[in-house]
């Protein structure tokens, strides 16, 4: 591993670690958002057909900047499926169709998201890593709005 970022070899070591977990974690989200996407069906199919789009572009975008994040820290990110189901914490969820219950599911795939971002701030907090601080913080504000948007469509 390359270190030009004069972040110590064992700082970058857990935090590439860290960082895979978290981007295994995207990956398994990004795909439940499709199959969402592709099969949501319901009273709430055209807000949530386009909605489910919608996210799952944005999570396309994370998913780049995260292993963007673990290339620039000279390590090489986890990219294929055997990684990401190893890696990852989240669950496939296949053939979920109900428009709530895919609601659901992505609620608590965010909380899960949301909370595993914290613990890692946490951890890099007193670090000079400022470049994933920056990063994490950004995703998490966006994903807290994402996160408080979809739970109003729970609220009865």
């Amino acid at each position: 591993m390359k270190n030009n970022l004069e972040l110590s070899e064992a700082y970058i070591a857990n935090i590439v670690k860290e960082l895979n977990s978290l981007l295994a974690n995207y990956e398994i989200f990004y795909q439940n958002l499709r199959g969402f996407h592709w099969n949501v069906k319901g009273k709430e199919f055209f807000v949530l057909h386009s909605k489910y789009e919608e996210l799952y572009n944005q999570v396309a975008e994370s998913i780049d900047a995260i292993a963007e994040r673990i290339l620039t820290l000279g390590a090489v990110p986890a990219h294929t499926y055997t990684e990401f189901l190893e890696l990852a914490d989240l669950k496939e969820t296949p053939n979920v169709r109900q428009g709530r219950k895919t609601v659901e599911i992505t609620v608590e795939n965010l909380k899960f998201l949301i909370s595993k971002k914290r613990a890692i701030i946490e951890y890099i907090a007193d670090t000079p890593d400022e470049g994933t601080k920056a990063l994490l913080t950004d995703l998490l504000t966006a994903e807290e709005k994402v996160f408080w948007m979809l739970s109003t469509l729970l609220d009865e």
